[in-house]
């Protein structure tokens, strides 16, 4: 599904806002369409309906804002020991096999599926995450035929932004990252 399709962004919005389309256009039809057209106009609304059940499920499920806080301040308060074995549980939990790797260009390699990911978190704690760090991961990733993901606490850089784009690597920081930790 397109990420830009009402029914993602619908999906990735509050619950409410689904089932509110669904009862206003029901309403405005039988507001102001003879009976038989506003019955099937409410009918019409019935994908609405399942959006707003299924973002319901999905954000019943979902951490809590103090939860993932909370794992944002534990990441930064761990030393590296620590935390890499947060990241390689992280990972194992959702059903990747993960090796550690030497060196610092990737910390981990992670695979699912015949997909290969080379993961590099060891700056998880510095304040500017710049190119330097993302460069090493590409080229890392270019050697073992594998995509990247870069993990850090804190934003990455424009520059590293665009630079992520233009390569194809994940980058994954902030939210994002105090949710792969939680789940």
């Amino acid at each position: 599904m397109n990420e830009r399709s009402l029914f993602a962004v619908l999906l990735r919005s509050p619950w409410w806002i689904s089932l509110l389309i669904s009862v206003l256009m029901s309403v405005v039809a039988f507001a102001l369409l003879p009976r038989e057209f506003a019955v099937v106009v409410m009918l019409g609304t019935f994908p609405f309906v399942v959006v707003a059940a299924v973002a319901a499920w999905r954000q019943w499920r979902a951490p809590s804002a103090a939860r993932l806080d909370e794992a944002l301040a534990r990441a930064a308060a761990m030393n590296w020991r620590d935390f890499s074995a947060w990241v390689a549980q992280a990972y194992t939990q959702q059903g990747y096999s993960v090796t550690r790797l030497e060196g610092e260009s990737a910390d981990f390699r992670i695979e699912r599926q015949g997909q290969a990911s080379l993961v590099s978190c060891r700056r998880w704690k510095a304040a500017s995450q710049g190119v330097e760090a993302l460069r090493l991961l590409q080229s890392a990733c270019d050697k073992q035929g594998a995509r990247g993901v870069y993990l850090s606490l804190g934003p990455v850089s424009e520059a590293g932004e665009r630079y992520a784009k233009e390569q194809g690597l994940q980058l994954v920081d902030g939210r994002t990252l105090a949710l792969l930790l939680v789940k």
